[in-house]
């Protein structure tokens, strides 16, 4: 089978790699997709090129690793693709900079995916990820289209609008909570797969855990009564022991940004430099140096420990580094892995999965149109992927989940469009901002920071 990587020359692409090829060398133990290319497609020679030189130092220490193909031609890369995983970053680390400071400069949350940002960063990706999804549906309309690039809830849900349910959003956030609550109740979701199951919904970067059942039994009311074990919850350090247990679940980590914004802007604007910053000034060392290093496998090791220890370093007040528990709470590679393997060989597999809201059995939840797209548990196997029923959504839950949807849909028409009363709209609405007056100042400052945005709501 064919892998193709949108996105091919992102610095976390060897993460995707190495799951799988060491999933063909543990073929003979369990069912495993039988990926025997990889192609990566980028727009940058350069990234590409450093990219494939650290996946060409680890494949020799490989036995019968996949081939590697690199391509900066979408189509070439499409045909005969079996699975696209799609991870592209429009406009690139500059980009992200401009998002986070055109926010942050009006006394906003600037972040890469909520808030302002996230929406400055949909509106200049939703153009190009339609495009995708028009050359996918012309090249290799059978593949499965599996969407990693942000934001990705309203980013899948564009896709869906060409792909269909060929195209399915993940993210490693809500199986990360699950992992360290399981962890916690002594089981595994691989090993005891028959006695777990859990209640999760939300959308992409806003959802709860709301049960966690081992043998029949909801045991996530002992977690949130004690202390102690909610200590091992990363999510419930960053957003406040006391908060999670009153509200019943514990949430996805993005919504500290919603619960804690005041503290999240203050730490952001007081730091040396925002994470996209960061990253930008980290990852740009890697790449100009990883041509001329002695093992560019190391040099990019080292940078990724770098980058994953200090992932929402202002949530921890910025001195605090992750635990390690936290850090091996699970990967995006790990998620699309288990996605190919379950449509491939038919093996059933539960997952938490952006999906459409109107699943075969009716609406997933019911006061939510069934083009939008949700994040809830799943069932994947031969047949495609199988939203599973879940419990009632509170009102709390719902309210927020519409408002934020309300702003991105606005931002997606506008994308789609060029209607720059859409993304006036988008940006006002949001949660985050509630500010027509607002509203306005970020769609100027975001069309003077990015000519693609510029060139768009003209």
């Amino acid at each position: 089978m064919k892998l193709v990587i949108l996105g091919g020359g992102g610095f976390r692409v060897p993460l995707v790699y190495d799951a799988v090829a060491n999933n063909a060398l543990a073929a003979a133990e369990r069912p495993a997709v039988d990926i025997r290319e990889i192609v990566l497609h980028d727009a940058s020679p350069e990234r590409l090129d450093a990219i494939a030189r650290v996946i060409a130092e680890r494949s020799r220490q490989l036995d019968r690793p996949p081939a590697v193909r690199v391509t900066t031609d979408l189509r070439d890369a499409l045909r005969g693709a079996h699975f696209v995983f799609a991870a592209v970053r429009v406009g690139g680390a500059e980009g992200r900079i401009a998002d986070e400071r055109v926010a942050l400069d009006l006394g906003l949350l600037g972040q890469e995916t909520i808030g302002p940002g996230g929406l400055a960063y949909a509106l200049r990706t939703i153009p190009v990820m339609r495009q995708v999804a028009e050359t996918i549906a012309d090249v290799a309309p059978e593949a499965w289209t599996i969407n990693f690039t942000n934001p990705a809830g309203i980013v899948t849900e564009v896709m869906r609008g060409v792909l269909g349910d060929r195209v399915v959003g993940i993210c490693d956030t809500p199986i990360g909570l699950v992992r360290r609550v399981s962890r916690l109740l002594g089981v595994s979701l691989e090993h005891d797969r028959d006695r777990v199951a859990y209640d999760y919904v939300g959308l992409n970067h806003l959802g709860w855990l709301r049960s966690v059942t081992v043998d029949g039994v909801d045991r996530l009311p002992e977690i949130l009564a004690s202390d102690e074990l909610l200590d091992h919850i990363e999510e419930a350090r960053l957003i406040g022991e006391d908060w999670v247990r009153a509200v019943g679940a514990l949430p996805n980590e993005y919504l500290y940004y919603y619960w804690k914004t005041d503290e999240a802007i203050a730490a952001i604007s007081a730091a040396a430099q925002t994470r996209g910053q960061f990253l930008h000034a980290q990852q740009g060392r890697f790449y100009d140096d990883v041509a001329c290093c002695a093992s560019p496998l190391d040099s990019w090791r080292a940078a990724l420990h770098e980058r994953e220890a200090t992932y929402m370093a202002e949530a921890r007040g910025g001195a605090e580094e992750r635990r390690e528990e936290d850090v091996a709470g699970g990967g995006y590679q790990e998620v699309a892995l288990r996605l190919m393997t379950a449509l491939a060989t038919g093996e059933p597999e539960r997952m938490i999965l952006d999906v459409g809201n109107g699943a075969p059995g009716g609406r997933i939840i019911p006061e939510l149109p069934d083009d939008l797209v949700v994040e809830v548990g799943c069932v994947v196997d031969g047949d495609g992927v199988h939203p599973q029923p879940v419990a009632p959504v509170t009102l709390p839950q719902l309210a927020q989940m519409t408002a934020v949807r309300a702003s991105e849909r606005a931002i997606a028409q506008a994308a789609l469009t060029g209607d720059r009363e859409r993304a006036w709209e988008g940006f006002s609405i949001h949660p985050l901002v509630s500010s027509p007056r607002l509203g306005r100042q970020l769609v100027d400052g975001y069309a003077a920071a990015h000519p693609a945005i510029d060139r768009l709501l003209r």
